[in-house]
């Protein structure tokens, strides 16, 4: 029993190590031609989103909605991947994921 509490202490202590990480690090995504950016941190929350005031014209809405939904959509993805990289990399065993 004091063996998977261990266990347990030791995957949080891991956690904590990997988000303090993964904080570190910046994810920068942009679509239309760089008109629309955003950056992220590994914790995928969002530090920064730039748009190009051309695109917060009313006749540019649906645009502007799918371009949005491609910028968060392709940086989610770029977060996933360094995630996992970093987590290789630094060689943390988190059961269950990778």
């Amino acid at each position: 029993m004091f063996n998977k509490l261990k266990q347990i202490k030791d995957l949080r202590d891991q956690a904590k190590v990997l988000q303090n990480m993964l904080a570190q690090e910046t994810i920068h995504h942009d679509v239309k031609g760089g008109k629309i950016s955003l950056v992220m941190d590994g914790n995928q929350e969002v530090l920064s989103l730039s748009i190009d005031p051309e695109f917060l014209n009313p006749e540019k809405k649906d645009e502007l909605e799918k371009a949005l939904k491609e910028l968060f959509s392709e940086a989610t993805k770029k977060v996933q991947k360094a995630v996992a990289m970093k987590m290789r990399s630094s060689g943390m065993q988190i059961p269950g994921l990778g």
